[in-house]
C-alpha cells in the first residue's frame, strides 16, 4: 500500500462520486430498519446537497497509487440545515450557537479497514472542526446496524443523544471542549 492523504477542494468531489455511492449500498446492507430509504440515497441526493448548503465544507479522500480508498467529508452548517422535509435531527434548542459541526460522511472500502486510516481521517476531521470558533455542538449520524461505526465514534469520545426516524438513525453528538 502506498496511501496518500488529501484535501480535496469543493470543485473536485465529483470522484468521490462512486465511494459515496458504494457507502449508500453499505450502509443499505446493514439496516435492519427501513433500508429502502437508502434506494434514492446517493451521490446526488445526498453529498452534492450537503455541500451546496453548508458554510464550509472539508473532504479528505486517501488514495492508493490513484484509486480512491476512503473519504471523510465534515462540514460547518446553520443548525436550521438539519430540520428538513426528511427529519428534525436534533433538538434545535440545546444548541445555543447558529451553526454546527457534522461529520457527514465517512467510508473506507473493506480491505483498507484496519490499517488506522479511519482514525486518521476522524483526526483530520476533528481538527478542523474545532478551529471555528462559532462552533459548539459536533454531531455525527450513523446509520442502523452500523455498530462497528457506532462503536468507533464512541471510543472516539462522542456519546449517544438520540434515535430519529424511529431507529433508522442514530444521533452522536460531542462538545466543543
Amino acid at each position: 500500500m502506498n496511501l496518500k492523504f488529501e484535501v480535496l477542494p469543493d470543485e473536485k468531489i465529483e470522484c468521490c462520486r462512486d465511494l459515496c455511492n458504494e457507502l449508500m449500498v453499505y450502509q443499505k446492507s446493514k439496516a435492519h430498519i427501513k433500508p429502502e430509504l437508502f434506494d434514492n440515497m446517493n451521490f446526488e441526493t445526498r453529498l452534492i446537497p450537503s455541500i451546496n448548503k453548508a458554510i464550509h465544507n472539508y473532504t479528505v479522500v486517501v488514495k492508493d497509487e490513484d484509486q480512491i480508498v476512503a473519504y471523510v467529508y465534515s462540514n460547518i452548517s446553520s443548525k436550521e440545515t438539519y430540520s428538513n422535509e426528511f427529519a428534525t435531527f436534533f433538538d434545535m434548542s440545546s444548541v445555543y450557537r447558529d451553526n454546527v459541526a457534522c461529520l457527514s460522511q465517512f467510508y473506507i472500502k473493506e480491505d483498507y479497514r484496519q490499517y488506522g486510516i479511519g482514525s486518521k481521517l476522524f483526526n483530520m476531521s476533528m481538527e478542523w472542526i474545532k478551529q471555528f470558533d462559532d462552533v459548539d455542538d459536533y454531531f455525527i449520524y450513523v446509520s442502523n446496524g452500523n455498530n462497528d461505526a457506532l462503536e468507533f465514534y464512541k471510543r472516539k469520545g462522542f456519546s449517544i443523544s438520540h434515535d430519529i426516524l424511529e431507529g433508522f438513525i442514530t444521533v452522536l453528538r460531542n462538545k466543543k471542549q
